[in-house]
């Protein structure tokens, strides 16, 4: 059950980082190790932190990315499990348990996400967990929703959260983890779908919860960081992950979304910003095409498979009925570094 590593990702965070290894320390169930991996803070955040005994900090000599930085972490972990944990993502004493639990109960499913509360507001989700549309858009399941323990049941979802979730770390490595060039945002939905692919399922966990602020060291959700690299990455996810016969046939759906977006974006006054996203996306598409080659060539579910956990609602909703009796499938809004995509 302790057979676990906890790593943070830390940019900036200041006080933060200190409070959530400080909730850590009061885990019912202690990681083997935590590793808190600094990608270049120009902050104090890390001379916070100096006092926390069996804490290993990684001092970057550059801002790797949020994928990048786990990536580095993932290659030399050796215990079964790895979670992820977010520097503004606050953990109930029984998180990593509860999650640990979880993962001895459903041995069929690789990744596991945490019920996310509001941190300036209890009474409210943060989500529980990542929803991927046929159009390719994405979004965090119950984002905004009331925060009923009753009504929030365990559930399969699409992908978890990497701000507060727990992996089997031999099945990401076999995969090779995060794709790097998605720097952040969209990292940990592309990652949950080559899961998919590969034949893993996702479980959310209700009782492993986290307190989460969000957007707190990247400006929020409609920053020009989150919004470029986030709807620069959705199209790379788009291109890399659905397969063949599907990508045919929700393609003119992608393409509507993209437009879409564009307008959505121009008239708030970041046109710019979103036709540089997107340019840029059409310019890694070779790269992600050969990627894409290598994901499609070991995939071993069907397509019927992932068309059963795509989200299929004509009008995708952020917000969901979660005391409804629960579906096999489930959907999101919002990431690590700020809140989800929107469009």
């Amino acid at each position: 059950m302790k057979d676990v590593t906890v790593v943070i990702v830390n940019w900036n965070s200041g006080a933060l980082l200190a409070d959530c290894l400080q909730h850590l320390a009061l885990q019912t169930v202690k990681p083997k190790k935590i590793v808190v991996i600094d990608n270049f803070s120009s902050d104090d955040s890390i001379a916070g932190i100096k006092e926390f005994e069996h804490v290993d900090i990684l001092q970057m000599q550059s801002n790797l990315g949020f994928a990048a930085a786990n990536n580095y972490v993932l290659q030399q972990c050796t215990t079964e499990f790895i979670a992820l944990l977010n520097p503004d993502a606050f953990p109930a004493p029984n998180w990593l348990e509860k999650l640990l639990l979880a993962a001895e109960t459903y041995p069929e499913s690789a990744s596991f996400g945490s019920r996310q509360i509001r941190h300036e507001n209890t009474q409210l989700l943060d989500g529980i967990g990542d929803s991927y549309h046929m159009s390719g858009l994405v979004w965090r399941t119950g984002y905004g929703a009331q925060n009923l323990d009753h009504s929030l049941k365990p559930r399969e979802i699409f992908s978890p959260c990497a701000a507060a979730a727990l992996y089997r770390t031999k099945v990401l490595q076999a995969l090779g983890g995060f794709d790097e060039d998605f720097f952040c945002y969209v990292e940990d939905i592309d990652l949950g779908f080559r899961l998919r692919l590969a034949g893993h399922k996702s479980y959310y966990v209700p009782e492993a919860s986290v307190r989460h602020i969000g957007s707190a060291t990247t400006g929020g959700s409609g920053s020009d960081f989150s919004v470029y690299h986030g709807h620069r990455n959705l199209v790379h996810a788009f291109v890399k992950n659905m397969p063949g016969a599907l990508l045919c046939l929700l393609l003119p759906l992608h393409l509507l979304l993209n437009l879409v977006t564009i307008a959505v974006f121009t008239r708030r006054g970041q046109g710019k910003l979103i036709l540089r996203a997107k340019c840029d996306a059409l310019l890694g598409l070779r790269r992600a095409w050969r990627k894409r080659q290598q994901v499609q060539s070991t995939r071993v579910a069907t397509l019927g498979e992932i068309w059963r956990v795509l989200d299929k609602q004509f009008l995708p909703k952020r917000q969901q009925n979660l005391s409804a009796k629960p579906k096999r499938v489930v959907s999101r809004q919002s990431p690590r570094y700020p809140s989800k995509i929107e469009g």
